[in-house]
């Protein structure tokens, strides 16, 4: 599938929505609150607020809709200073600990991801509009991408990427030869049938299962599907790039990694 069609079936985000909704519908090309996000300049929350302020100028013109169209090459400024908008891919490894929530805010107060990413970013990643790239339950710890580039979270998060996705999930139960080659062919659920995986033996109480898909719950449905319950789920790998980062800590990935781990290439690469 190419990048267009991956764009086009990804979901629009919230805050676009929103945003159509307060300005009204804007289509084709990029938005102009969208590129100061994606390019480091500003966050989103205050990209848009500097261009309601009437802080953003494109060509020379102030500009107040957060949804403006901006067309390539289009002359920037913010605060009266020339801005750089180019498109440049940002992928970051987040070694997840226990208990943090991938959304947006958390009923609980435990905390979520985008809290502590925010905690832990260096000031030059501080102006970039972060995105979560897939998700994990509260009590599953591992590897979760954060990117700027919504491009990268659909080659990352659609099922036809194919993009393998490790987990290593202690459990209790008799680690059989047979609950094994179940999960390699193939698991009904009550909802679905799972597609094939790869499934491992590790010790006496952990199972390393890697799947090309990923729906809500999956892991732990599927070894419980052969009687096998989970106690503790860990994401180890994705693609080609296993986890490198200590828990609770952020890495950038550099664009070979990226293209060659992930196998997508970075935007400004071309």
């Amino acid at each position: 599938m190419g990048e267009k069609a991956l764009v086009r079936r990804r979901k629009e985000p919230k805050w676009l929505q929103a945003a159509k909704a307060r300005d009204g519908v804007v289509e084709g090309g990029d938005f102009l609150s969208r590129a100061l996000s994606r390019a480091g300049v500003l966050p989103l929350n205050e990209a848009e607020r500097a261009i309601r302020e009437g802080r953003v100028s494109v060509n020379g013109k102030v500009a107040t809709v957060v949804v403006a169209p901006l067309d390539e090459g289009a002359r920037i400024e913010v605060d009266g200073e020339r801005v750089d908008v180019s498109p440049s891919t940002r992928v970051l490894a987040f070694h997840k600990p226990k208990g943090l929530v991938v959304d947006g805010r958390d009923r609980e107060g435990i905390g979520t991801v985008f809290e502590r990413l925010h905690q832990l970013l260096p000031t030059e990643l501080k102006g970039y509009g972060w995105l979560a790239v897939g998700r994990l339950d509260r009590d599953t710890t591992g590897l979760l991408f954060f990117t700027n580039d919504e491009r990268f979270v659909a080659h990352a998060t659609d099922p036809e990427t194919k993009l393998p996705k490790r987990y290593v999930a202690t459990v209790s139960g008799r680690i059989s030869d047979a609950k094994l080659e179940k999960l390699r062919t193939g698991v009904e659920l009550e909802d679905f049938s799972t597609l094939p995986a790869k499934a491992e033996r590790r010790g006496l109480h952990d199972v390393a299962l890697t799947l090309t898909e990923g729906k809500f719950h999956q892991v732990k449905r599927m070894l419980g599907a052969v009687g096998l319950a989970t106690l503790e789920l860990h994401r180890e790998a994705v693609g080609e790039y296993v986890i490198d980062v200590p828990i609770d800590s952020i890495r950038l990935l550099t664009d070979e990694e990226v293209e060659r781990l992930l196998g997508y290439r970075p935007r400004h690469l071309g």
